[in-house]
């Protein structure tokens, strides 16, 4: 597996929020493609689910879920759940590379087809963040909870601390001390964040992104993953959407939401997903350097998914077949 590779050498250069329309009208790029027009206007219904990246096995935990008749909510839960304790997975969990201190933050969120949400933000020490974000948005009066305040509330809900760092990741921090160059890295080990989103039997629609975020970023930062409308959103009455990629770019467009609002204005997943991409690339002269990928789909269970830079993919469960499928990509060279 590749993962962080999808964020490379980027630079936090102010950003607006892109209100014009698509830029991708581009010589070099088309509009949609054959591979992708396949996925997502030949719906076949649901139950299903697709994720970010190559996670087979984390699909699978999801749709054996919604075999068993149960909602999509539980379906995500348990399909973030096998990917954030994955050891091998520097990206997501447990072994999640650390901030520039040695240590290991989570943030994740989830969202039902009710529009309820829940969240947490720069958490240590619990295994689960996912799990954790569904107590924040079934237990409390709250929908972000954040560091020390999101590790208490998860002891008190019987949640058992644990050591995230584990050696591999460790002794990764320490040889990138020696020189603590700062460098994200498009498509590291060709995984990320984790987002998932799941239409169960009833097509109820709902999502999950749970991430370790940028490998050696500051201490205290946060990303998109656990902020509502930016790594995540649902609209039951339309579809969902989820991010993967550089965190800060994601924010600056409100990326999820704005997809769901286009497919709300008549737009499909896949041109919703490209729009979305545009309005990241006409607004940075620095999207060379960085990656962000979209996933998406709507209320008849079509899907859309794009990227900046090659190397993005979507991992889909439907009637049985469990296909990771490379995506699109605006940056063609």
């Amino acid at each position: 597996m590749k993962r962080r590779k999808f964020i490379q050498n980027f630079s936090l250069s102010t950003l607006g929020i892109a209100v014009g329309s698509t830029v991708l009208a581009s010589e070099k790029n088309n509009y949609k493609t054959e591979a992708n027009t396949a996925e997502f206007e030949n719906p076949e219904g649901y139950p299903m689910v697709v994720a970010t990246w190559d996670v087979k096995a984390s699909t699978e935990a999801a749709w054996d879920v919604l075999l068993k008749g149960s909602s999509a909510l539980d379906a995500v839960e348990q399909g973030c759940r096998y990917e954030e304790a994955n050891v091998d997975d520097q990206t997501v969990g447990i072994g999640g590379l650390p901030d520039r201190n040695g240590n290991v933050t989570l943030d994740a969120c989830i969202m039902d087809s009710k529009g309820n949400y829940g969240a947490v933000v720069y958490l240590q020490n619990i295994l689960h963040p996912i799990s954790v974000a569904r107590k924040v948005m079934e237990e409390t009066p709250h929908v972000i909870l954040a560091g020390k305040g999101a590790e208490a509330f998860a002891i008190e809900q019987g949640f058992e601390l644990i050591d995230l760092l584990t050696e591999k990741s460790k002794e990764e921090w320490v040889e990138w001390k020696k020189t603590s160059e700062y460098k994200p890295i498009i498509n590291m080990e060709n995984h990320d964040t984790i987002g998932m989103l799941a239409i169960d039997k009833n097509g109820n629609i709902a999502g999950g992104c749970t991430t370790s975020g940028l490998a050696y970023k500051m201490a205290g930062r946060v990303g998109d993953s656990a902020i509502i409308g930016s790594g995540l959103y649902i609209d039951n009455e339309i579809g969902g959407a989820t991010a993967s990629g550089l965190g800060e770019e994601v924010l600056k467009t409100v990326g999820s939401f704005l997809i769901v609002e286009l497919m709300r204005q008549g737009k499909s997943p896949q041109e919703a997903c490209e729009e979305a991409i545009a309005r990241i690339i006409k607004k940075s002269p620095d999207y060379k350097d960085f990656q962000v990928g979209f996933v998406a789909v709507n209320k008849k269970g079509e899907i859309g998914y794009y990227s900046i830079h090659e190397g993005f993919s979507v991992t889909k469960y439907h009637q049985g077949t469990n296909k990771n499928i490379p995506s699109d990509y605006y940056e063609k060279k």
